[in-house]
């Protein structure tokens, strides 16, 4: 069983930052992934970021130079968003995947779709 909580989302004006975090709550040994997605009105749910290792990580390219994904330890994820735009606005979720075998978890996040999600944080960008 797996929770995710997020945390950390608000209205800022266009140009600033927020921080997202994530607890990671696992009570069974998991081979698991972790990562960012969001959902603005109307469009569909879209992959943020995520990440296996602090070399290898994942980011969308609209968000590519502005986000930075970090995780310590195995049960707190953050994602640190900068410049932030309006087309930033949506609801951001903690979401995980187990990586049932695949070689990274770059490659789980392809093939499968997420087995967990967090409840949401949701981030405003106004002008």
């Amino acid at each position: 069983q797996v929770q995710l909580v997020e945390s950390g989302g608000g209205s800022v004006q266009a140009g600033g930052s927020l921080r997202l975090s994530c607890v990671v709550s696992v009570y069974t040994s998991t081979n698991l992934c972790v990562g960012w997605f969001r959902q603005a009105p109307g469009k569909e749910r879209e992959r943020v970021a995520t990440i296996d290792t602090i070399s290898s990580t994942y980011y969308a390219d609209s968000v590519k130079g502005r986000f930075t994904i970090s995780q310590v330890g195995a049960k707190n994820l953050y994602l640190q968003m900068n410049s932030l735009k309006l087309e930033d606005t949506a609801m951001y979720y903690c979401a995980a995947v187990h990586r049932r075998g695949r070689p990274t978890c770059g490659s789980a996040w392809v093939v499968f779709p997420p087995d967990y999600w967090g409840q949401g944080t949701q981030v405003t960008v106004s002008s």
